[in-house]
């Protein structure tokens, strides 16, 4: 199935990018996590038995683990006493600055790779290319992730949030999950299975992900989005 669409014009000078994957029934985000359910708490057709004749109304219904599609990790999502996803400010998720990295044709993106971005303050977002495999078997293996020195350098340089475009920012083969205890033990956010970065300049463009304020809850999905 198609994405929706990517691009909507705001104004002959901006332009807004959909960065996020669309959740649909039955779709598999990580290998070994429960697809979602979406589907009707109250149809159409049951709704014509409590309405006035010609109103109907749909209410819906969605079961899912809360690491599915695109999604944000919160620092409780690591560590049992970092703030969750109802405790995020607009201010550390809404409208960042934002610079992207090309990082394609390497599994493990080291900090060699970043030299040059202006950093600090900034959303760093990771462009492997891998989001072309989501939703088929190569998605979940081999996936590109950055390396403990690469996120030791983006935490050092003062990064706001940081984002890729692959099944995980770590390398799932090491269970110590070293870049998520970093950036996440520094209060940075961090934003998985992002799409569409290959739009996006350089530099020059703001960056959004704003999950619902779920109290409890250490990951969320998003919709995530460039305003350029």
């Amino acid at each position: 199935m198609a994405d929706a669409p990517s691009v909507r014009g705001a104004s002959s000078a901006t332009r807004y990018l959909d960065l996020s994957h669309v959740i649909e029934d039955g779709m598999v985000t990580y290998p070994g996590i429960p697809a979602p359910h979406v589907c009707d708490f109250l149809s159409r057709e049951a709704a014509r038995r409590h309405y006035a004749a010609g109103t109907t109304f749909q209410i819906g219904r969605v079961d899912l683990v809360a690491n599915t599609g695109t999604y944000l990790d919160s620092p409780f999502h690591r560590f049992g006493d970092g703030r969750d996803i109802s405790q995020l400010t607009l201010e550390e998720l809404a409208d960042l600055p934002a610079v992207r990295v090309q990082a394609g044709g390497s599994r493990s993106i080291d900090a060699p790779a970043l030299a040059g971005l202006e950093v600090p303050g900034r959303a760093v977002l990771v462009h492997t290319g891998w989001a072309r495999h989501w939703r088929t078997e190569r998605y979940g293996h081999g996936h590109p992730f950055l390396t403990v020195a690469a996120a030791q350098w983006l935490k050092d340089q003062g990064a706001r949030l940081v984002g890729i475009d692959s099944l995980n920012i770590d390398d799932t083969q090491d269970g110590e999950r070293p870049v998520h205890t970093t950036l996440l033990g520094a209060g940075i956010p961090i934003v998985e299975h992002l799409r569409g970065l290959e739009q996006l300049p350089d530099a020059g463009f703001t960056f959004s992900a704003v999950p619902p304020a779920v109290r409890g809850m250490g990951s969320f999905p998003v919709r995530a989005y460039a305003r350029v």
